[in-house]
């Protein structure tokens, strides 16, 4: 992949929207898709004992929080072979990790199994190796604590009543049985504390977020991809407080059916098409300033990077590259009723992704 997905300055379509807003079994017996587009809730009903390549199961709950100078990343996700619990923490200002508490395991196919939805009340409560950790889900509220040797963290957010997100389902082309399954849920407020050792780290609910990237998938071998996410507090003309966020992903599977695209403004979700960035940034402009524009005019932002948190994870026939770009985000967005905003000073990310697993 050595130029932008589509070409941003090319687009003479609209993409197509395809909404689920009921109840919708994901796959059939035999293991096929039978569903393909967005919902603004997780309607899809997913049986992991209905994915016909089972070794090919992956499944993940991943929360990353930040108020624009620290960043914590706490993960569990089972990928079949094995998987991994992790809770990150990250300076950015300063660019480096401050403590990565990495527990990994084997053979995870049938062990460790999540709840079926990441967007309604649930709860996981597991012990791996040396680390224990619970995510605890309600209506109005989620609860995270990971333990594992100096490590202790503790997070609790709020969840606004019917906080929408964007659940996509992607297929692949020539491949009826294989899918990407996703939800993302922003602008929700987190406080909560990291604990290393001696050093306390800790997060209000005044400047920080948490945005919930809930996976699960049965994906070919090599995938590429953009994720961009954020959230803030922003204030319109009269001085009110309002919550506004977005999710932008691309490049993954076939889209023709959903964009993963979404504006999130007092809980709700605004829909727009395809995204894409004006300057392809590999190898070497991940720090340039990075302009980003839908393919319909309603997402128009620019992100001006000051680290690129790159991690390169390389294991046998295993690769994991990314390089997750934290920057100052200004432009306008477009409501679904026309309202546009202007977003200054927003702190956000965008990240560039080479899977092979």
């Amino acid at each position: 992949m050595e130029k932008t997905y589509k070409g941003w300055q090319e687009w003479n379509y609209k993409s197509k929207q395809t909404e689920y807003t009921e109840p919708t079994k994901l796959l059939g017996s035999d293991g096929t898709l039978l569903a393909k587009g967005w919902a603004r809730h997780n309607v899809f009903e997913y049986d992991r004992k209905s994915v016909k390549k089972e070794m090919r199961r992956k499944e993940w709950d991943f929360y990353q929080l930040s108020n624009g100078k620290f960043m914590v990343q706490l993960s569990f996700a089972n990928i079949s072979l094995g998987g991994y619990v992790s809770a990150c923490l990250v300076d950015l200002k300063n660019g480096k990790v401050i403590k990565n508490a990495f527990v990994p395991f084997l053979g995870g196919k049938d062990k460790y199994v999540l709840p079926p939805k990441g967007d309604v009340p649930n709860n996981v409560n597991m012990t791996v190796g040396p680390a224990h950790f619970e995510f605890d889900t309600k209506e109005t509220s989620r609860t995270l604590y990971f333990k594992s040797g100096d490590v202790e963290c503790k997070f609790s957010m709020d969840i606004m009543p019917g906080l929408e997100n964007i659940t996509t389902v992607l297929p692949f082309k020539g491949f009826p049985d294989r899918y990407f399954m996703t939800t993302k849920q922003n602008c929700m407020p987190c406080e909560g504390t990291y604990r290393c050792g001696n050093q306390l780290y800790e997060f209000s609910k005044d400047d920080t977020f948490c945005c919930l990237d809930w996976g699960r998938v049965d994906t070919p071998y090599a995938l590429v991809w953009y994720w961009g996410n954020g959230s803030a507090y922003i204030n319109d003309e009269n001085g009110d407080r309002h919550i506004f966020g977005f999710e932008i992903t691309w490049g993954i599977g076939d889209e023709s059916n959903a964009t993963e695209t979404c504006i999130f403004y007092d809980g709700k979700a605004h829909k727009f098409g395809a995204v894409d960035v004006e300057t392809f940034p590999k190898p070497d402009k991940f720090t340039d300033t990075w302009h980003f524009i839908s393919e319909d005019g309603r997402f128009d932002m620019y992100m001006e990077p000051f680290y690129d948190h790159h991690s390169d994870l390389n294991v046998l026939a295993m690769r994991m590259n990314t390089h997750q770009v934290h920057g100052i985000w200004h432009g306008t967005v477009t409501l679904d009723d026309g309202t546009k905003l202007e977003i200054k000073d927003m702190y956000a990310f965008c990240e560039y992704v080479e899977n092979r697993w």
